[in-house]
């Protein structure tokens, strides 16, 4: 595989689907059809990554079977057709979505439960298992008319750009709108801590708003940076593991003008357990400079485990571990900056709708500015 060929493979896709939004590609409506219900499925943006990865391998290598993508899987005299459908995911796909900001997963299709380690030949015998069922069938039957030859695997790359294309404008028009109708409207008085307060509770409360607290940490410093001669150093993945990234938690802060984590917050989204703490201790003991550590839950916190978290200050020379509820934070952190609370809510924004989908998906982005409005209205 040569790089700079299948880069231009998927540049040479995108500048024809610009070229070519208002017509499909293809003549056959029915596999019109599933290729749009693949690009456009709003549950499930891991289908179009791998199609994406698929077709680019079968126009890269036409020789290939389409529906083989896990060469290291197969028996030795199986592997003859077969592609490393993850290498061409992870080294090509993944760089042109994020170039193209196209609304696909951001980590690779390939560890899916449906795609992850699968070592048979995708026909149309195969039930593979995933939600909703359609898409997996979907995936099936197109890849199935590519290896037949009654589509290209060019087309079917052209039309699921054109259609990426169209869906990723699409979104990006009804966030602006949403935002023209909210600057427009205004408000005659910024919202009181306690609106703001139950604002963020109703968009808390939505789901998949896993990502959302640690925004709200982030937004609180953001707006009070220089108040407190503190700023946010890192914002690390949605998706990356604490070992995977080298962080110490969500949320590092640090003094301005310096790099040093001073504060770390963990966010999470069940009950913090004394194990949590052990691990934070274990941290710590490692080498972690850090005067703060601490957890913010959306859960019901323990009073044995607050106790416990208490109990460690002496043991760690003075380094302090803290467990938090993640509204009571934000209650306090308002009414403490209560001139900063319009500040904390378009810092909260901005990094709402800067979230890449598997972080923050498109119907939270835009519930945030509806709710938003709303509550600007006094409704």
């Amino acid at each position: 595989m040569a790089k700079d060929s299948c880069s231009e493979i998927l540049e040479k896709a995108y500048r024809v689907a610009e070229a070519h939004q208002k017509k499909s590609f293809l003549s056959d409506a029915e596999l019109a059809d599933k290729i749009a219900s693949v690009a456009l499925c709003a549950g499930n943006r891991a289908g179009a990554r791998f199609l994406l990865a698929a077709t680019l391998a079968k126009v890269d290598k036409p020789a290939i079977d389409i529906r083989k993508p896990f060469i290291d899987s197969y028996p030795n005299d199986e592997k003859a057709d077969a592609y490393g459908g993850r290498a061409y995911d992870e080294q090509y796909v993944f760089e042109f979505i994020t170039k193209r900001k196209l609304p696909c997963n951001s980590t690779t299709a390939f560890l899916t439960p449906s795609f992850r380690t699968k070592n048979i030949v995708l026909n149309m015998k195969q039930n593979l298992r995933g939600r909703p069922a359609k898409l997996y069938r979907a995936i099936l039957e197109i890849l199935d008319a590519i290896q037949s030859g009654k589509v290209s695997a060019s087309v079917v790359l052209n039309e699921l750009v054109r259609l990426l294309v169209i869906e990723r404008d699409d979104r990006q028009a009804r966030l602006e709108s949403l935002k023209k109708r909210l600057q427009e409207e205004g408000a005659e008085l910024p919202l009181s801590s306690e609106d703001t307060v139950r604002l963020i509770e109703q968009h808390l409360a939505l789901k998949h708003s896993s990502r959302l607290p640690v925004l709200v940490v982030a937004a609180a410093y953001r707006a009070a940076s220089e108040k407190l001669g503190e700023k946010v150093l890192r914002l690390h993945a949605h998706t990356a593991g604490d070992k995977q990234s080298g962080a110490l938690g969500d949320v590092e802060i640090t003094l301005l003008g310096d790099n040093k984590v001073v504060t770390t917050y963990e966010i999470k989204d069940k009950p913090v357990t004394t194990g949590d703490i052990d691990i934070a201790i274990q941290k710590i003991a490692d080498g972690a400079e850090v005067q703060n550590y601490i957890f913010v839950t959306t859960a019901p916190i323990d009073p044995a485990v607050r106790e416990y978290a208490n109990q460690q200050y002496r043991e760690l020379g003075g380094v302090e571990i803290a467990v938090l509820d993640c509204v009571g934070f934000l209650r306090h952190f308002l009414h403490l900056f209560h001139r900063l609370r319009a500040s904390f809510l378009d810092e909260y924004q901005e990094l709402v709708l800067s979230q890449p989908e598997s972080a923050v998906n498109q119907a939270l982005k835009e519930a945030f500015l509806a709710l938003r409005r709303a509550a600007q209205a006094g409704e």
